[in-house]
């Protein structure tokens, strides 16, 4: 059987039950990787497992939140204990709680803020941690969004915590590189997700409207930068930000 660009490395992919984390996995797994994958639906978690192990990777699903300082320690602990380490963490985790900023509720504010940016903050120090420990570097990659380059009206949680995901990855590559551990971004634009499906089709086109190749990408196309930044290919690239938008932000 050939080796694959990722054998013998181990990834978590938190929120990788669906869609552009779901695509990640399938990716990442198809490279060689052991993967972990995480989500709060159990019953879909399940699924999305027993679809990737049919594709005969080394899958193990978690059920956690990873904005839950115990449940992101948890699945570090979970990936260290069934593959013996971690080298590649994917911070896919997101959720949106749209409505106008003079109309936003404080728990929608705060929910936002913790699942996109708390959650990446904790997988993020529980993972590295241990690539310190074993002094074998790793891979860092936080999903973000055009909404944190260019903001989006409706979304001024959801754009305030991608631009902080943003920031995020810039201070954390700095810091890192001593131990030769590499972060990086990739910000989606408009994807064909169950985000993006509960859009109107009147906000929908008008979205598209703006978007220069005139369609809507795909997970695939977000998971395939992703690959890349696993890979060695990616060896000399940490705090950058790689927008996968068709166009929409330049």
């Amino acid at each position: 059987m050939t080796k694959g660009p990722l054998d013998g490395r181990v990834a978590i992919v938190t929120g990788g039950s669906r869609g552009i984390g779901a695509a990640i996995a399938a990716l990442l797994a198809e490279d060689g990787a052991a993967v972990v994958v995480s989500g709060r639906d159990a019953d879909r978690l399940q699924r999305t497992t027993k679809e990737l192990e049919a594709q005969g990777g080394a899958i193990l699903g978690v059920v956690a939140d990873a904005a839950i300082r115990q449940d992101a320690e948890r699945l570090v602990d979970a990936a260290k204990q069934r593959f013996g380490r971690v080298d590649i963490l994917v911070n896919n985790a997101g959720i949106v709680r749209d409505d106008l900023l003079v109309r936003m509720k404080d728990e929608d504010w705060d929910r936002v803020m913790e699942v996109n940016l708390r959650g990446t903050f904790l997988m993020t120090r529980a993972t590295t941690k241990l690539m310190i420990r074993r002094k074998s570097g790793g891979r860092v990659i936080n999903i973000a969004s055009t909404s944190g380059a260019m903001g989006n009206a409706g979304q001024a949680n959801y754009s305030a915590a991608k631009a902080g995901l943003i920031g995020f990855t810039k201070a954390a590559a700095r810091e890192l590189a001593h131990w030769f551990i590499l972060v990086n971004a990739v910000a989606p634009g408009l994807i064909e997700t169950d985000m993006t499906a509960a859009i109107s089709p009147e906000a929908r086109e008008g979205l598209l409207a703006q978007v220069p190749l005139r369609r809507i990408g795909t997970p695939r196309e977000v998971a395939e930068v992703v690959r890349f930044l696993a890979g060695d290919a990616a060896a000399y690239i940490t705090g950058q930000v790689f927008h996968v938008n068709g166009g929409l932000y330049m």
